[in-house]
């Protein structure tokens, strides 16, 4: 297992961070959606993931 040192601190569970490229890759692949859509859906809907999944019906 590789050890991420740009990732320090604990996670933010109930935000999408769409300028950290692994959480970007793990949002999309979750909500099946493109990088693109899910950075505009966070620029219009701020980065709660409970209003982003309402939004999108996931």
């Amino acid at each position: 297992m590789r050890d991420h040192k740009h990732n320090v601190g604990s996670p933010d569970r109930d935000r999408i961070n769409v300028n950290r490229t692994n959480e970007l890759q793990d949002w999309t692949k979750t909500l099946g959606i493109s990088a693109d859509a899910l950075r505009a859906a966070v620029q219009n809907l701020g980065p709660v993931i409970a209003t982003v999944r309402e939004h999108l019906g996931k």
